[in-house]
């Protein structure tokens, strides 16, 4: 396969997973604003959903004073914001159209439709009249992206550079999730918690829970009450979690394998090393050197990851 075609595939597939990523941050964020908490912390929420992309300073350079409205502005319509729900999809609509002929009719005309569909939802202003339904909206587009690429693609290197983009995207978004909101708890959060702020508490693993579809999931792994190292265990360690750590490197590693070329050996040694660090490591051990120095590290190494498979494979940089 041309290097440029597995480019456009690999982008086009991060892309849509970024606007679902955004528009799940951005509906849990919208959630729990409307529930009785200060304006501190609400505050605090918003600014946390600005960190996790590392965005404040483009944010405050642009619009200044950290509001709900600004926010959602910002991250859904701004075109400046590389992050920004519009931008996402339309970079993976453009991306898409770059290799309308190594894609399925389906896929193409999916990514297209959201492309339409999105101005709109945005035109008409229905994101206006209920945020929480076009998060929803924007997660469905990328749930039917998945599935029709899924279920009409030939598993063929397209396909696997389809996939690929996706959960090392996913594997990014989770991580920088789990950081910011766990550094956003003043409490020892995996110790005891005052009875002031359980009910606080609560909210706030349930919201992180929410944000990834893992409510359910969390409830049938461990049938008890939430608890943040359990947590931190089912979105860092669990096989079976299909946003944690653990299961996007496991994705990773096979494309990785299917795709293998002469060059690509230091990359999947790297991407091997990272799996089975997850797959044979223990959360006590994770939280004795410290839970943001590991994600911290994660991402570095995720982010060399990218950079190999770059390297590797697709087009560098400024071709």
């Amino acid at each position: 396969m041309l290097s440029r075609t597995a480019d456009h595939l690999f982008w086009m597939s991060r892309y849509t997973e970024r606007a679902e990523n955004t528009a799940r941050m951005l509906n849990v964020s919208y959630e729990t604003s409307l529930l009785p908490q200060s304006a501190d912390v609400a505050q605090e929420g918003w600014e946390g959903l600005l960190s996790i992309s590392e965005l404040i300073p483009a944010y405050t350079a642009r619009h200044g004073k950290v509001t709900p409205g600004r926010v959602l502005e910002f991250m859904v319509r701004d075109g400046s914001n590389p992050s920004a729900i519009l931008s996402c999809l339309r970079a993976a609509r453009e991306n898409a159209r770059a290799v309308r002929g190594a894609l399925t009719t389906e896929v193409w005309e999916t990514q297209n439709q959201t492309w339409l569909e999105l101005h709109r939802h945005l035109e008409g202003g229905a994101f206006e009249r209920d945020p929480g339904q076009f998060f929803e909206w924007v997660k469905h587009r990328s749930h039917l992206s998945r599935g029709v690429v899924l279920g009409t693609m030939l598993q063929d290197e397209a396909f696997h550079f389809l996939r690929m983009g996706t959960f090392l995207e996913r594997a990014d978004n989770t991580a920088r999730l789990l950081d910011v909101k766990f550094h956003a708890v003043k409490n020892d959060f995996f110790g005891r918690t005052s009875e002031r702020n359980q009910e606080r508490d609560f909210y706030h693993w349930s919201a992180i829970l929410r944000s990834v579809s893992a409510f359910e999931v969390y409830r049938k792994v461990y049938r008890d009450v939430i608890t943040p190292g359990r947590v931190a265990d089912l979105l860092i360690l669990h096989p079976g979690m299909p946003r944690s750590l653990h299961a996007c490197l496991r994705e990773v590693v096979d494309d990785l394998a299917v795709l293998a070329n002469e060059q690509s050996a230091e990359t999947r040694r790297r991407a091997g090393r990272l799996l089975a660090d997850l797959q044979y490591g223990r959360l006590d051990e994770i939280l004795a050197t410290g839970l943001h120095a590991f994600l911290t590290q994660f991402l570095d190494r995720v982010n060399d990851l990218g950079s190999g498979i770059s390297r590797d494979f697709l087009v560098a940089a400024g071709d």
